[in-house]
């Protein structure tokens, strides 16, 4: 094994000089850090790691608590783009990542709290979970360091979509395009995303002088293509149907346009649809779809930096719900409605 003494007589420097310079410190000149760090690696120098958690009372580990209930685990565009930002930055800075074994009927499976301790993780970052479960409210009210992603729970650092903002601009921008007509179908009423974004379209919607009839309003689960084809079947049997459509998301969505397809409807000539979260096969479609493509690499990043701020520094890291606006992308399945 390289030690820092073989560094230290292969540069001809002090030990301490070659520690300075892999711990990045400032009391060192720059070409002798770059020097020694470039020996360092050409040597196969790696730092003992039980000496630097004893040293700094860290193991450098993040759990990841992710618990989707569509059973979509990685392949769901929007979480997987938002922890692949997270582990990135997490890396960067010099941690490494672990996911928190969810499944419950795992033979001698811990609480997520216990899991946390027994990994020794220096802190946690949940998304996509039932907030309500007991075992997550233990974790939550815990002295490990959490950050929460699309949830705001009292005493934790929260990072949040701005679905407030988005939804309503959404919706001005098909209100702009002369649409009056506008139809809901909204993920589930449970989940605080669907709530806000909910409000939010039906708020916009008052404000601008909009009428929604309550058979304009229904729910499909968050991208479930087969409810939202049949919801659409049904929002385009009724006696005055919308000349617009947005879905909780953007798979939903195409399940709703395969709908419109099959009846013999033309988008955006004969009726409207728009879309929530931005995923690149959207952009694939003629025409492309219009959306809010959510800022998924920032809403991971700043994930990440807060709750590393909260391990490293505990005591000036500031407890707050940081907002992450997305933004309109129009597309071309929201037509002119005259």
């Amino acid at each position: 094994m390289v030690t820092m003494r073989d560094i230290a007589d292969r540069y001809g420097v002090s030990v301490a000089t070659v520690s300075k310079a892999l711990n990045d410190q400032k009391d060192i000149g720059r070409k002798t850090k770059e020097e020694i760090q470039k020996i360092a690696k050409e040597m196969g120098y790696a730092p003992n790691a039980a000496a630097k958690e004893l040293k700094t009372n860290r193991t450098h580990n993040i759990g990841v608590l992710f618990v989707d209930e569509g059973h979509n685990g990685l392949t769901h565009n929007y979480f997987a783009h938002v922890l692949d930002s997270f582990k990135n930055k997490a890396e960067k800075s010099g941690y490494s990542i672990a996911f928190i074994n969810s499944c419950k009927e795992s033979k001698g499976r811990l609480s997520y709290l216990n899991q946390c301790r027994s990994r020794g993780f220096d802190g946690v970052v949940i998304a996509c979970v039932d907030y309500q479960d007991e075992e997550v409210i233990e974790l939550l009210r815990s002295e490990i360091p959490v950050v929460t992603i699309d949830y705001v729970f009292n005493d934790t650092i929260n990072v949040i979509s701005d679905n407030n903002t988005g939804m309503k601009e959404l919706v001005q921008y098909i209100i702009s395009k002369g649409h009056k007509k506008i139809a809901y179908i909204h993920g589930e009423g449970s989940s605080p995303v669907t709530r806000s974004r909910l409000l939010s379209f039906k708020k916009t919607c008052e404000d601008n002088g909009v009428s929604v009839p309550r058979e304009y309003v229904c729910e499909a689960t968050f991208r479930d293509v087969a409810k939202a084809y049949k919801q659409t079947e049904e929002l385009l049997q009724l006696e005055n149907p919308p000349s617009c459509i947005i879905y909780p998301d953007d798979f939903a969505a195409f399940g709703g346009i395969n709908a419109i397809n099959d009846n013999g409807l033309r988008i955006p000539e004969d009726i409207s649809v728009a879309g929530y979260d931005g995923v690149e096969l959207g952009q694939c479609y003629k025409p492309q779809l219009t959306t809010i493509i959510q800022d998924t690499e920032k809403i991971g990043g700043e994930a990440a930096a807060r709750l590393i701020e909260q391990i490293e520094k505990p005591e000036t890291s500031l407890i707050e719900v940081v907002v992450v606006r997305g933004k309109v992308f129009e597309g071309g399945s929201v037509g002119t409605y005259i």
